[in-house]
């Protein structure tokens, strides 16, 4: 409206004449400052000009740059080396004590079924000498009672052991309370049966050593290793269940003289399992000291 024109006013066509490539006064120095200005205006521009540096704050920045480092780190599951392999493994690894605190909290509580199965079986053993020898112990009333608290003993003998393994319910405990309860129940009818008469001390000295010696035997070759509980064991614990528990009633006539015998097979069981028994305990000894001998002279070696 004024007659001066665009350029002379610097309107947009006039910026672009003196900008632009056509102008006839642009230098190489002009023309790398216009570059690097505009690189400088432009946001996404490469390099990350003025304009970006000006638009992101210190937030941004900082989060750049941890971004470029995690980049430029090597992952662990790339070949770093030992110490990447080290680091990947002890970000993962088991705080100490992990491992004791997770045994003691797999650890079976001591009031568990099988342990108090076992409980009843010591309870028993006061109980059934009590019966046993109620009324001079001849009465068979008295003995059908003893009978009965030496049945349950047995059969709880059974079942504990299977429940502990079956269950994970093996304690300390158990460890030395079922044997002992095993011994002392068996041990307290095969005396009183002797000391009524009704058994002689032989069998009771017989099958009474047996137990002793063989609990102590396990213990001397405890270090080289344990004896298992052979087929012959178990059976040899039924027999002597049955027999016992059959001299326990009042039995007359075909069934007394079916308890000898069944008492008779027990002794017999009680001595064969016995003597296979040592037979494993000295090869176990043997093979321990083999092994020890050659585990040294590698050593030394």
């Amino acid at each position: 409206m004024t007659g001066v024109p665009a350029s002379a006013a610097g309107g947009p066509s006039g910026a672009r004449r003196v900008k632009g490539p056509a102008s006839g006064g642009l230098t190489p120095a002009s023309g790398r400052a216009l570059a690097r200005e505009a690189r400088d205006r432009a946001p996404g521009g490469f390099g990350g000009g003025k304009a970006r540096r000006d638009a992101s704050g210190p937030e941004d920045v900082r989060a750049e740059a941890v971004s470029s480092a995690t980049s430029s780190s090597p992952s662990p599951s790339e070949d770093t080396g030992i110490a990447g392999t080290a680091e990947a493994q002890g970000s993962t690894r088991a705080p100490r004590g992990g491992k004791i605190a997770a045994a003691a909290v797999d650890q079976a509580s001591v009031w568990n079924i099988a342990n108090l199965l076992t409980m009843l079986r010591l309870l028993l053993v006061p109980a059934f000498v009590m019966l046993m020898l109620a009324d001079g112990g001849y009465d068979p009333a008295w003995r059908s009672f003893a009978w009965a608290a030496f049945a349950i003993a047995m059969i709880t003998d059974l079942f504990d052991g299977h429940l502990a393994r079956t269950y994970n319910l093996v304690t300390d405990f158990g460890k030395i309370a079922d044997p002992i309860a095993d011994k002392a129940i068996m041990g307290a009818a095969l005396i009183c049966l002797s000391a009524l008469g009704d058994l002689p001390w032989w069998v009771t000295g017989v099958i009474l050593g047996r137990e002793l010696g063989i609990t102590l035997l396990r213990f001397l070759v405890i270090r080289y290793g344990v004896i298992p509980a052979s087929r012959g064991g178990k059976l040899k614990t039924l027999t002597q269940g049955v027999a016992v528990g059959m001299y326990v009633l009042a039995l007359t006539g075909w069934l007394a003289t079916l308890r000898w015998w069944v008492m008779a097979a027990a002794v017999v069981l009680t001595v064969v399992t016995g003597l296979d028994y040592v037979k494993q305990a000295i090869v176990l000894r043997r093979q321990g000291i083999a092994e020890r001998k050659a585990a040294l002279e590698e050593t030394e070696e």
